[in-house]
């Protein structure tokens, strides 16, 4: 195990799920707007307008800041924040996809070089050799969706992977064509979404109007087909997934489809006024709607999480990174039986001094940082935390007292969202001493 990453009173699960849910605007414009891109340029090469061809660029500009600027850094944020907060599960991921995000890469670096030549030989070259560079970038950011979707869909449905290991077994996986085909709705949505916010900055009313109608035509079957691939997407959900999320395991995923619901809906409403009325919607409007439009991801995504709990990997790896079953076809071993055996402090190489001594101080040291990788990307340990305190959470079912709390944890098992307790019952009572003296 390697060192904890420990952000007090939010978890690191939710620092990367924030980073993580705003990396899909940029990430998921990049990948749809040039869709519309082409359809506008194709759109004025037919109907003769010109004054489209303003639209584009500033739509085009509007891509290149934000999403290769915003979308990289926040991409980078996500593996930075993903690497310290569960570094195995993410070897995992790059030992098992390693060839997959290589070729993904080669069709990022080609976005890369067409949106620059895209952008800076607008009106320079031949109009139908500048709407092939379109066509490349367009190909290119969907084919690198098709690839990155197997790998998110596999960290909740692993199929046939869990047994074999093998990499087509793993990719293309229960919940692989739901998600791709969801994704690229949404990618169309928030493609739509923003072409409203360049096309307000038009001077000419009649330009502006017509590409917030088509914007909104755009945006507003993307939107709806969201919702349907969703549907879809819950309908393919591993069966314990199902019931996590519409049972009564976690009723807060409920609330959170509520609240995805309500912000596509709100979304959706204000597409079909850009049909109706295309005069209203404008960039402030517009900007104001991308929040509504990050709220119903941020609950979505919140959603897709928390259904795969109590792993990280499902079937494979639970969330506090301890290898939950064998893989026949790679050779891995479950870890839980090891530790029961040998102890959970045994797999961490990095030990604070203090845990390894046999004083009540060492004790309550080694149970703090057994809870610590056992509980801690999902709790918080401060009792003024709002989010996910594992004190409240005691406190609230009335398991403070140490030998309360080593009852608890020798119970986790019966809990669907959370892992079994791993280590030696000498590890137990130290986890247990430690977490009743918190909760004081």
């Amino acid at each position: 195990m390697y060192p904890f990453w420990e952000v007090p009173g939010f978890t690191s699960a939710l620092f990367i799920a924030l980073i993580a849910s705003f990396h899909i605007l940029p990430s998921h414009l990049a990948t749809g707007a040039f869709w519309f891109n082409v359809f506008i340029e194709q759109k004025a090469l037919k109907e003769n307008r010109p004054d489209f061809l303003e639209f584009i660029r500033k739509y085009t500009l509007l891509i290149l800041i934000f999403c290769f600027v915003y979308g990289s850094i926040t991409g980078v944020g996500i593996w930075f924040s993903a690497t310290i907060a569960s570094p195995r599960s993410l070897s995992s991921l790059i030992h098992n996809y390693v060839w997959g995000w290589a070729t993904e890469w080669v069709f990022f670096v080609i976005e890369i070089v067409a949106i620059y030549v895209y952008y800076y030989t607008l009106g320079k070259i031949d109009v139908k050799a500048h709407l092939r560079i379109g066509w490349i970038y367009a190909w290119a950011a969907w084919i690198s969706m098709i690839i990155i979707t197997g790998i998110l869909a596999f960290m909740l449905s692993g199929g046939k992977w869990l047994v074999t290991g093998g990499f087509f077994d793993g990719f293309f996986n229960d919940t692989y064509w739901p998600q791709l085909f969801l994704r690229t709705a949404l990618m169309c949505g928030i493609a739509g979404m923003y072409a409203i916010i360049a096309a307000g900055r038009l001077e000419k009313p009649e330009t502006r109007e017509a590409i917030v109608r088509l914007a909104s035509v755009w945006g507003a079957i993307g939107t709806l087909l969201t919702v349907l691939m969703s549907v879809w997407f819950v309908v393919k959900m591993p069966q314990a997934a199902k019931d996590l999320g519409l049972g009564a395991g976690l009723p807060y995923l409920k609330h959170l489809l509520y609240v995805a619901a309500g912000g596509f809906g709100a979304v959706f409403l204000y597409f079909l006024l850009g049909i109706s009325v295309p005069k209203v919607p404008g960039t402030y409007s517009g900007i104001l709607m991308i929040a509504v439009l990050f709220a119903g991801i941020f609950a979505t995504e919140g959603f897709r999480e928390g259904v795969r709990r109590p792993y990280i990997i499902n079937g494979y790896m639970y969330g506090n990174q301890i290898v939950a079953s064998d893989v026949p076809g790679k050779g891995i071993k479950a870890e839980l039986a090891s530790m029961k055996e040998n102890g959970f402090l045994s797999s961490l190489y990095f030990l604070p001094d203090e845990a390894k001594k046999s004083s009540d101080a060492g004790r309550l040291a080694a149970g703090r940082m057994i809870a610590l990788h056992q509980c801690g990307n999902c709790h918080s340990f401060e009792k003024n935390a709002r989010l996910r305190s594992l004190p409240v959470f005691l406190d609230r079912i009335g398991m403070t007292a140490e030998e309360d709390i080593a009852v608890f944890l020798d119970a986790l098992e019966g809990y669907a969202y959370m892992p079994p307790f791993a280590g030696t019952d000498d590890d137990k009572q130290a986890a247990a001493a430690w977490l009743a003296s918190i909760c004081k």
